[in-house]
């Protein structure tokens, strides 16, 4: 089977032809080994290959007989997923230069291999997953398979690009800001974010959480049924009496959606074809049945704002400690990129106090937010405020190290909020890019980050993906998956691929 025909199947569809004999576990681990040599010099996407340990475990018979057996998986390289004896880098040009390496397998890989997948590399993401897009000095940017002139998202966006150009039918990917969405949203795909504590998390911060981890993916029935072999029961978010699979072609009955296509933030323009994104899937959602009516919704405050960067803040100042044991020394400035320097500087100011007062203005701010969905059952939502950025437009310069994160902020209005709350959250790929147009060039205070002008920066072109959100209710990812599943169905999006060739 040529290795073009495998990159179309989904993960299900592979395990099942592996089950059935059709093709073996090394001969898909072949085919995507094939796919990467082929496709990476183009896409930057996997950072670090693991073909000889991959083709072992294809061949082991002790490959564990899980519903994935033999279908390959990609680890991005951050904390969260670490796999013995292979390094973890997280983007830092410090752990490169000092070829560090992991000793131990996470509980996530764990469960991954568990399932039967077979790790076959680590994805590029930007430093420290701070970024919406994955350009980090370290190992330089990955490219959109859509338009290699445009990046890929982030900080999954190594795990998207991937994904997206058929080198696997899935890889793991995290979310503390939209890393999860953003990326799938740029590159076409499925992005479900979980509910906060849904899936095992390494390194989870002793105050607040933000960050969840998942997969990017082409199917909804791939997103539910990797959920089932990742999600375990913490902090109090019990399993659903079924599998989320049960939840794929479930009728939801008649749901009330709240549809917000205006901009969430003061200062931040909202992409006309994002808009457009956003209304398209409101007419599928009608056309389906539901009630859609427009809604406005204060998804963020001023002390929600602050607040997310106090805890975001201090989560850098912690990274950098576990970077200094992983170092056996204290860092440089050499060691990272000039904006992760100044804001691991800030988290390090931080008191324990000033995080207490961050973490009750979240937990408030999120009971506020949540109680809109006692009236409705589904938010939605552009995935970003803007198109998929060329690489190089989120640069910082070292006149101006936060230009990068100023331009970077509109992208992950819609998107953070619900990190913010810990709701899960879905981007789905229904619209693409449809003429040149000229992206916003704002940031939240209403100015232009460093000396460039309105157009310098931020143009699009024709055939770009753009991403729907839908949130639902906390511990409700079942709805997600069962409303998801309605619109692929409606409106399929498995085979639209990207017109990149090995």
């Amino acid at each position: 089977m040529p290795d073009s025909v495998l990159a179309q199947h989904d993960a299900i569809a592979l395990a099942q032809l592996i089950r059935d004999g059709e093709v073996t576990p090394r001969e898909v681990t072949e085919a995507t080994i094939a796919r990467i040599e082929a496709l990476n010099p183009q896409l930057n996407a996997v950072i670090y290959p693991m073909f000889e340990k991959a083709l072992a475990a294809a061949d082991s018979p002790n490959l564990p007989n899980g519903p994935f057996k033999g279908v390959p998986m990609l680890l991005k390289d951050l904390s969260s997923t670490t796999s013995a004896g292979d390094p973890n880098h997280l983007g830092v040009r410090g752990l490169k230069q000092a070829g560090y390496i992991h000793p131990s397998d996470s509980e996530l890989t764990s469960l991954y291999r568990k399932a039967g997948f077979v790790i076959a590399g680590r994805t590029n993401t930007p430093e420290l997953g701070l970024m919406p897009t994955t350009e980090p000095l370290s190992y330089g940017p990955t490219r959109n398979p859509w338009n290699t002139d445009y990046g890929a998202g982030g900080s999954s966006g190594g795990a998207a690009a991937a994904v997206a150009s058929g080198m696997v039918p899935a890889a793991n990917a995290s979310d503390g800001g939209g890393s999860i969405r953003i990326p799938a949203a740029m590159c076409g795909l499925v992005g479900l974010k979980p509910t906060r504590g849904r899936v095992p998390l390494e390194k989870a911060s002793n105050v607040y959480v933000l960050s969840v981890q998942h997969v990017v993916c082409h199917t909804m029935r791939d997103a539910a049924a990797i959920l089932d072999v990742s999600a375990h029961e913490n902090g109090g978010i019990a399993l659903p009496a079924e599998p989320f699979a049960a939840s794929v072609g479930k009728d939801p009955g008649k749901l009330r959606i709240g549809l917000m296509d205006t901009s969430p933030r003061y200062g931040i323009e909202l992409h006309p074809e994002c808009e457009a994104a956003a209304r398209k899937t409101a007419s599928l959602l009608e056309s389906l049945g539901h009630s859609v009516e427009e809604v406005s919704l204060e998804l963020v405050s001023e002390e929600s704002i602050a607040a997310f960067g106090v805890v975001w803040s201090f989560g850098v100042a912690a990274d950098f400690e576990m970077i200094r044991e992983r170092l056996g020394r204290n860092l440089t400035e050499d060691d990272v990129e000039p904006p992760t320097w100044q804001m691991a500087l800030r988290g390090k100011e931080i008191t324990g106090e000033a995080v207490e007062v961050a973490v009750k203005a979240l937990e408030q701010h999120s009971h506020n937010v949540l109680s809109w969905w006692q009236d409705h059952d589904l938010l939605l939502t552009p995935t970003s405020t803007l198109p998929p950025p060329r690489i190089g437009d989120l640069a910082s310069t070292p006149a101006n190290p936060f230009q990068g994160q100023l331009r970077a902020m509109p992208y992950a209005a819609f998107t953070s909020p619900f990190n913010m709350t810990g709701q899960p959250a879905i981007s789905l790929p229904l619209h693409q890019t449809t003429s040149d147009a000229a992206t916003p060039n704002t940031t939240p205070d209403n100015t232009t980050p460093g000396n460039t002008t309105p157009g310098e920066w931020g143009s699009t072109v024709p055939g770009l993906p753009i991403g729907t959100q839908l949130v639902a209710d906390y511990g409700r990812e079942d709805l997600l998956i069962a409303v998801g599943s309605q619109l692929e169905t409606t409106s399929p999006w498995r085979h639209h691929r990207p017109p990149l060739h090995p």
